[in-house]
């Protein structure tokens, strides 16, 4: 009987190499098909945003992370998976957030990175405050309308 894998979940300052995550979670097997990969970056928003600066709640965040990462998994029958979010001060054109899909074949790879990101932006707790040009700071971003109906329609199907 084969084992269910488990997500490699990181909530972490530093950044990440995606190359080198991408060969973790692949190294040594043959099994997967396809490999799907997403890097979330901070815009400048044309110029205006300098940095982000993201909070999370420990603890909950990797739970949640995790939860998230397991429906995946289960979901779409993922061979693997790694979600990896950072947080503190993220400057315009650095990476914020990394998923990483392995499957047999690419479209459940497509569609579980897709469902983690779509989870990941509603559902873990996680904030984000603008950090201006102009050495103004600004609030905290607001949820959008459009995150919460990319996951409820994971819900539908």
């Amino acid at each position: 009987m084969t084992e269910t894998p488990s997500a490699i979940i990181r909530v972490q300052r530093e950044d990440f190499d995606a190359a080198s995550e991408a060969r973790r979670l692949t190294h040594g097997r043959k099994d997967i098909g396809a490999l799907v990969s997403f890097v979330g970056l901070c815009r400048d928003e044309a110029g205006t945003l300098s940095a982000l600066e993201l909070e999370h709640y420990p603890g909950m965040a990797e739970t949640e992370m995790q939860r998230i990462c397991d429906l995946a998994i289960s979901r779409f029958s993922l061979l693997g998976l790694t979600a990896i979010h950072r947080f503190g001060r993220i400057e315009a054109g650095e990476q914020i957030v990394l998923v990483i899909a392995a499957a047999p074949h690419r479209q459940a790879a497509f569609d579980g990175a897709n469902f983690v990101m779509d989870f990941l932006k509603t559902s873990a707790p996680f904030w984000k405050k603008e950090h201006g040009r102009d050495g103004e700071t600004g609030d905290w971003v607001a949820a959008k309308d459009a995150d919460d109906s990319a996951r409820d329609r994971w819900l539908r199907e």
